[in-house]
């Protein structure tokens, strides 16, 4: 059966803008199943965030903003201590989708919205545990999955697989039919090209 791969992290911004395509994809094609592999962006870490780091990210969010109309909240960057660290993001991710098969994406939604829109930081585990009991998961239950030494280790093994798929950056997309996988897009793309191109592989 084909199949829609999506490499992402919920902390990239231009995973953020990409949001609206996918959820335009799945609309469309609810007939295709979807495999998630968490890209990884910056590991664990509980430094802050070096001011240089912070304008450079302050300035992809308004490049962001103006190329594809995706809004951003910079209220995050005057009331949190940034840390770049998105590994535990990628594990919740891999959590959500252990306890309920369906709950991935709704995790990824949930991160997202309190990332860009409500100006909390995903780095942090309690926030990630506050948004997963929203979502309706066991709140004790997805804490120790999702610190769990398994959870690294999926991780680490989606990395992989991504890698293998020749996704560089976020958000990739593809296509695996009986062919092999088809890449759609490496980055951001619109929701036209992006489906011009499905179209294509699927011969429609």
């Amino acid at each position: 059966m084909n199949k829609f791969i999506y490499v992402m992290d919920p902390m990239c911004s231009w995973c953020w803008a990409f949001s609206p395509v996918i959820s335009h994809l799945k609309d469309k094609y609810p007939e295709l199943q979807w495999q998630l592999l968490m890209g990884g962006l910056a590991p664990d870490s509980d430094l802050p965030m070096p001011e240089a780091m912070q304008q450079k990210l302050i300035s992809i969010w308004q490049h962001i903003e103006e190329h594809t109309g995706a809004k951003f909240n910079f209220d995050f960057w005057r009331e949190n201590k940034p840390r770049r660290s998105t590994y535990p993001a990628c594990r919740a991710v891999i959590a959500a989708e252990h306890l309920e098969s369906d709950a991935a994406f709704e995790m990824i939604d949930a991160i997202q919205k309190a990332y860009y829109q409500k100006a909390l930081n995903p780095s942090d585990i309690e926030v990630l545990t506050n948004l997963a009991a929203e979502i309706g998961l066991d709140k004790d239950s997805f804490s120790a999955l999702m610190t769990s030494p398994e959870a690294q280790t999926e991780l680490e093994q989606q990395i992989q697989q991504s890698h293998a798929l020749g996704a560089q950056g976020f958000p990739s997309l593809f296509i695996a039919t009986e062919a092999g996988a088809h890449a759609i897009s490496y980055g951001y793309c619109g929701i036209e090209e992006v489906t011009r191109r499905i179209e294509a592989i699927l011969g429609r």
